[in-house]
């Protein structure tokens, strides 16, 4: 039982199998036309497809194609034999009235430019045989049938064409009448179109098969309700248009096709139409937007009055909107812009509370800032637009424009005053108390809004002529926060210095031990800082004061460098030496009670426009430190006497030249054994030229060129004389040669 219905379970099996072997011999070639009756209209080209597969032979195939109306087939073009065609087509074969055009290679389509009612009937299609067997179909035939024209396509009122001129935002109406008597059962395909260039581009379409289609880029119009084709009576199609645009100007023409089912239930087209209903002129909306005033120059608590006047060629009904923009550089965009106010087409203005616009009249509107200050200093842009209303109720914005901007430059109010300096303590010795007073006169026009700060600024007085910028010690903020310099900075948390406010108009500065190193100059700068609507504060003025100078007389001498070399040009390979010497005026002083921190630095260049770099530096317990060197070239710096500094340079190179100075920090014992430090001393320059001896440069080499020259001299008439003497020697024989006398022709 069990082998049995494994038997039956095969039996489907094999008759699957058996199928398919008997389709893989079955088959062959097959040749396809359409299935007919094809319908088309008289007087219009006509084009019938023709392919083959399932061929063996070449991949490109041959066809021949054949009419019949009732009886026998007449040929009518071969795509191969040029001899194939009747004698009743070979004129219009001749001409291209008939023709064929292949579209690939197993597939051709018979074409007849204009088909008249005497090309209705059948129509076949043939392949010569390429095979190595005979299997399948060699040729197929359709049917084709030819029906009078009935369609007709024509204008508004009978007018071929018409010229319209719009504005921007404005709406029109363009029609078409279609119509068509065939016999067939027909529809139209309706679609209207705008010329752009050269081609035309499609808006909006009714289809065959009665659906709305619009064309690309009028999608969402289309949706809005700005396009729409609406049928009439009279087979009217009518194409509405609103909010025009400048887009919307060119021709306008209706486009019908005819199109009929086939007998496979597709839709095929069997004929087309046009007609140019209109060129449609747009005219843009002329719009000119100019703020009539032009670059303000205003003071604090000033009003900003400006005016935005528009100018417009529209007519009809129509509403402006209005919108100022604040920027802070002429060159940003509106999106990077502040929008100060604005007024909207139904005069509804935007709320602010210290600027405001008003509508003077159509074309003219003001907007007034009060309170100015130095933050309302920028550019101001006026914006406006043109609305127009639809025939829905809703409104279209035709037109915008931005105007020129205009500069407005608001100058903070400054007060009028003056700052004086004065020393309430001055020191006449070391660790006195000095006490300075920084105080505000002939203060006019300042207000409650005004706020006065001070900073305090020391500048040390040097012996030589450098130049010294200012140290600061402290300084306040517009909330009298006190901010300290690298100076002052520990002397005051120590409570040495003391910074404070007299009196309203008076700041004051207290050294409580004024030392050595706090002599010098000393001045105040008062600020005056102004009230913001936002309730900041602005710097408005800085007034100086004239500088007061601490300083007493003290009991030790003064000193002075200079530096000295008895030979500043010197050549390569030699020694060059400068000297450091501190000369001093005044009380003489022990040599043990005085020491000296020295330096030497050059800068490689004539101009002293160069960084200056470190040598050598010796301090006062005589320790020698020298920086790093690149060249072969050395340093040496001593002390040769209590005020001589010697700096010595070995093996000068090129790069030793330059200027080269000395800097000298005194240190002097007091009384008390206390060593006190001196302000620095720097020395005038002196400049080190290092030349090249050339005499010695080039004397070892010419002397070893002319020792090598002899001896190779030398050494060449050596070596000419042995080869000519005993290599080059030759025994010659000479051949004997018989000595005849010449015999005479005569005595011959």
């Amino acid at each position: 039982m069990g082998h049995r219905g494994e038997r039956a379970s095969c039996v489907p099996l094999l008759l699957f199998l058996l199928l398919l072997l008997l389709l893989a011999f079955c088959r062959g070639r097959v040749v396809r036309v359409p299935k007919g009756p094809l319908i088309r209209v008289m007087g219009t080209e006509v084009t019938i497809p023709c392919s083959v597969s399932d061929y063996d032979g070449p991949s490109e195939q041959n066809f021949d194609w054949e009419f019949s109306r009732e009886a026998d087939f007449m040929r009518i073009v071969s795509t191969w034999d040029s001899t194939f065609t009747s004698e009743d087509y070979q004129k219009r074969v001749g001409q291209g009235d008939i023709k064929l055009r292949r579209s690939s290679n197993d597939a051709v389509e018979l074409v007849i430019k204009s088909i008249q009612p005497t090309d209705q009937g059948t129509y076949k299609c043939s392949t010569p045989s390429t095979d190595a067997t005979v299997q399948g179909n060699y040729d197929a035939e359709v049917q084709v049938k030819v029906i009078a024209d009935g369609l007709s396509v024509s204008g508004s009122k009978a007018r071929s064409s018409t010229s319209l001129r719009l504005s921007e935002g404005d709406s029109f109406k363009l029609r078409c009448s279609a119509i068509t008597t065939s016999p067939e059962h027909t529809h139209l395909h309706v679609t209207w179109q705008i010329r752009s260039g050269l081609s035309w581009r499609d808006i909006l379409s009714l289809t065959h098969e009665g659906k709305f289609q619009p064309g690309p880029g009028y999608e969402e119009r289309y949706r809005n309700g700005d396009i729409r084709l609406d049928t009439g009576a009279n087979d009217t199609y009518r194409l509405s248009v609103s909010q025009a645009s400048s887009l919307d100007g060119g021709a306008y023409r209706c486009l019908v096709s005819e199109w009929v089912r086939g007998a496979d239930g597709s839709w095929q087209k069997i004929q087309e139409k046009s007609v140019e209903i209109a060129n449609v002129a747009i005219q843009r909306t002329a719009l000119d937007v100019v703020i009539s005033t032009s670059n303000v120059s205003l003071t604090e608590r000033d009003s900003l009055d400006l005016t935005c006047n528009i100018t417009t060629d529209r007519s009809g009904i129509f509403e402006a909107e209005v919108m100022w923009y604040f920027s802070t550089s002429p060159d940003d965009t509106l999106s990077e812009a502040q929008v100060l106010l604005s007024v909207d087409r139904d005069s509804v203005v935007s709320d602010s509370t210290l600027i405001s616009l008003s509508r003077v009249d159509r074309n003219s509107y003001h907007l007034l800032v009060r309170d100015v200050d130095v933050e309302d200093s920028g550019y101001y842009f006026c914006q406006a637009a043109v609305w127009v209303p639809l025939h829905n109720g809703s409104w279209h914005k035709v037109v915008e424009r931005t105007s020129a901007p205009v500069s407005v430059v608001v100058t903070a109010l400054e007060p009028d005053y003056e700052v004086f300096l004065n020393a309430s303590k001055t020191p006449k010795f070391s660790d006195d108390p000095t006490e300075l007073n920084c105080r505000i006169t002939n203060a006019q026009d300042t207000e409650a809004n005004i706020r006065f700060t001070v900073s305090w600024y020391y500048r040390q007085r040097l012996r030589s002529d450098d130049v010294v910028s200012e140290e600061l010690l402290a300084t306040m903020d517009a909330d009298w926060t006190l901010q300290l310099g690298d100076r002052s900075r520990e002397r005051t948390h120590n409570g040495e210095i003391i910074f404070f406010k007299k009196a309203a108009d008076t700041f004051s500065l207290r050294i409580q031990w004024t030392s050595e190193s706090d002599r010098g100059d000393y001045f105040c700068v008062i600020s005056a800082w102004s009230r913001h609507r936002n309730n900041s504060w602005v710097k408005s003025k800085d007034v100086t004061s004239a500088s007061v100078n601490i300083f007493w007389a003290t009991q030790g001498p003064v000193f002075n460098v200079s530096v000295h070399s008895d030979n500043p040009t010197v050549y390569q390979g030699e020694l060059a030496d400068l000297l450091c010497i501190v000369t001093t005026e005044g009380m003489p002083l022990e040599p043990d009670d005085m020491s000296f921190d020295v330096s030497w630095f050059a800068v490689r260049s004539f101009a002293l426009d160069r960084e200056p770099v470190l040598l050598a530096s010796v301090d006062r317990r005589g320790i020698v430190t020298q920086s790093r060197r690149n060249g072969s070239s050395d340093l040496s710096l001593e002390r040769i006497s209590p005020l001589e500094f010697r700096l010595r340079v070995h093996g000068c190179e090129d790069h030793d030249f330059g200027n080269h100075y000395c800097i000298v920090t005194p240190w002097v014992r007091s009384a008390t054994g206390v060593w006190q430090r001196e302000p620095d001393i720097k020395a005038k320059p002196i400049f080190l030229s290092v030349k090249m001896d050339v005499l010695n440069a080039f004397k070892y080499p010419l002397l070893i060129g002319f020792g090598l020259a002899t001896v190779i001299g030398l050494l060449s008439c050596l070596i000419g004389y042995c080869s000519s003497r005993w290599c080059c020697k030759k025994e010659v024989q000479e051949t004997r040669r018989e000595r005849r006398r010449l015999m005479s022709m005569e005595m011959d």
